[in-house]
């Protein structure tokens, strides 16, 4: 199963065309190891509207898995990336997010500063990731290996979960 992706960094720079956009970059290098294709890509800047609305675009298409965002999980004032997904999501899948700071907290104590976030809205699964290449790459690592499991759940591919003894 061909996994489809959409991949929308938030950042005011790169929406100016004053900063090359590493991170949608570095999520691309990453999501490739899946059988994926990545269906959209674009670049909006750090505005809960325009995020919020975006998301639920591409979401409610239809033809899209998963969405990974990249950017606008932090504390500056201008990140508002998990509130613009937060309100548009049917479901949160907090351990997600949980494991990729978890995990990326055994590297640098700055991971617990992210509010990064994961979630469902109708069949498309969305994941924010932080805006640094370095972190995406870090993130995107903990999450890749659940992301087939996880859309063959929601496409009804997987009904029954194996009991492991």
């Amino acid at each position: 199963m061909i996994i489809t992706v959409g991949i929308l960094t938030i950042s005011d720079k790169g929406w100016r065309g004053e900063r090359a956009d590493e991170s949608g970059k570095a999520v691309r290098e990453l999501i490739s190891r899946l059988d994926s294709r990545v269906e959209r890509y674009e670049i909006v800047p750090d505005e809960m509207d325009i995020i919020s609305r975006k998301l639920k675009e591409w979401a409610d298409e239809g033809t899209i898995d998963v969405i990974i965002t990249t950017g606008g999980t932090g504390l500056s004032q201008r990140d508002v990336t998990p509130e613009a997904t937060l309100a548009i999501l049917d479901k949160v899948v907090p351990g997600i997010a949980e494991a990729m700071r978890a995990r990326t907290l055994e590297k640098t104590p700055m991971a617990m500063l992210s509010r990064a976030t994961a979630g469902l809205r109708k069949k498309c699964l969305i994941i924010n990731l932080p805006g640094s290449p370095k972190a995406v790459r870090e993130c995107l690592e903990v999450a890749l290996p659940a992301i087939s499991h996880a859309v063959e759940i929601i496409k009804g591919v997987v009904t029954e979960h194996a009991i492991k003894s």
